[in-house]
């Protein structure tokens, strides 16, 4: 699909993502939608199975068998990608008590049993699932620590295991570059006080900015992502089955390797489906996150805040579509709105990097750049105090309907997964957005 489409002469009707439904908007002429290339869907047990061939040993497999998986806010079809999985692990005679999988929930909150298993389906009940907790020092080890400071620990049991394979969808980071692939075992599986120092590198403390290269779809001159390269090094050896997901959350391809560069091929398929090639901004932007995962809650629907944020011109307007069913997501996010604004929130976290604080810090940058206003189930008082503005839906088509004749519109239908070349932000604009080429990964056919 393009990156963006010139609207009709007419008005148009557009249904947008909203948590499991979707919620009708009329647009005006001239409001152009931009979209992403969305992937073909390639999946099939016989084409896993293949690519098991090509990422697993062909000697009888022994020893504790370690696979780790997203959250559910980042579902990756594992109701019948784990059984693929299984079958392809006891083909070369590995038992079923061998393996074990490991959610990496990061900072996360842990999920619910229903949760569980709706996330990874009735294997959930049939095998078992460790469920990190980041904040035990009982279940973490120590592998050292990087140039820029960060303590590297992890779960302990993965420097025991004979093979550990990495599940989960590779997509666009906010700060990071990108996720999934080496984030899963860090920080999916890392100490809470060593997530919080990597994170921290999202702030320039001399400059008192968020760092100007930590930027979705950015790695080189990103300090966050340049630490995780170097945490990769000390991490175990371990293979990955990465995905790469459509607009609707489903599994487009699988792609399988055992090395960073093969992590790093797939981030260049992600730019090519979800990276516009238009830097254009607007003066009015109506976006959705996607409905449910990635509107579940604030923290999530922040993504796509960031990157709708984006096509934003300085002082224009957005209005986002995120249900936020879960409400904020953390009990670590609000307070930081009460610290004094930009200037006493920043010296906070410079003193004491904590759980979302850079995406606290991030939502201050943009609303002091841009109004942001939400339709979602989110508490108001909760709205008013994170600076954000909120709307009905109908609320929503009065603002666009009453928009000046003369000022410029975008629709994203799939904001948290679009993203803008120059990776702008309040307190950052970048615009060398480029990496060094690389060759696109090999499908298995």
């Amino acid at each position: 699909m393009k990156d963006a489409e010139a609207a009709s002469p007419d008005a148009r009707r557009i249904d947008l993502a909203y948590g499991q439904g979707q919620l009708p908007f009329s647009l005006p002429p001239g409001a152009r939608e931009l979209s992403i290339r969305e992937p073909l869907i390639r999946v099939s047990k016989q084409r896993f199975l293949r690519g098991l061939d090509t990422l697993l040993p062909p000697a009888p497999l022994s020893g504790p068998i370690a696979v780790v998986l997203a959250d559910k806010t980042r579902r990756c079809g594992y109701e019948y990608g784990i059984p693929w999985l299984l079958e392809g692990l006891a083909a070369r005679g590995a038992d079923p008590g061998q393996v074990s999988f490991y959610i990496a929930y990061g900072t996360h909150q842990r999920q619910s049993e229903a949760e569980c298993v709706q996330t990874y389906g009735r294997c959930y009940h049939l095998h078992r699932f460790v469920h990190h907790d980041c904040s035990d020092p009982a279940s973490l080890a120590s592998l050292g620590t990087t140039r820029r400071g960060t303590e590297l620990t992890l779960h302990h049991e993965l420097l025991t295991a004979g093979l550990i394979i990495s599940f989960g969808a590779v997509s666009h980071h906010y700060f990071a570059g990108y996720g999934g692939g080496r984030k899963l075992l860090f920080p999916g599986l890392g100490g809470r006080r060593a997530i919080y120092q990597n994170h921290s590198l999202f702030l320039d403390a001399e400059r008192r900015q968020l760092a100007r290269g930590c930027n979705p779809g950015r790695l080189s001159d990103n300090p966050l992502a340049a630490d995780l390269a170097e945490i990769h090094a000390l991490l175990p050896s371990y293979r990955s089955i990465h995905a790469l997901l459509n607009s609707r959350g489903e599994v487009a391809d699988h792609f399988f390797g055992s090395g960073y560069g093969d992590f790093l091929r797939v981030c260049d398929l992600v730019d090519h489906h979800f990276k516009a090639a238009d830097p254009q901004q607007y003066d009015l932007v109506l976006a959705s996150a996607g409905g449910t995962p990635k509107d579940i809650n604030l923290i999530q629907s922040h993504k796509a805040i960031h990157n709708s944020a984006a096509f934003v011109k300085d002082g224009g307007s957005l209005v986002m579509v995120a249900q936020c069913a879960d409400q904020l997501g953390s009990t670590t996010f609000l307070p930081y709105f009460t610290m004094g604004g930009w200037k006493g929130a920043f010296d906070h976290l410079c003193h004491d990097y904590a759980g979302n604080g850079g995406t606290a810090l991030a939502l201050m940058a943009k609303t002091r750049r841009i109004k942001i206003y939400l339709v979602s189930d989110l508490d108001q008082a909760h709205c008013a105090a994170c600076g954000l503005s909120p709307l009905s839906p109908e609320q929503s088509q009065t603002l666009i309907d009453g928009s000046e004749p003369n000022h410029s519109m975008a629709v994203i239908p799939c904001a948290s997964l679009l993203v803008h070349p120059h990776g702008h932000t309040a307190e950052s604009v970048d615009t060398d957005c480029s990496r060094q080429a690389r060759t696109v990964p090999q499908r298995v056919s």
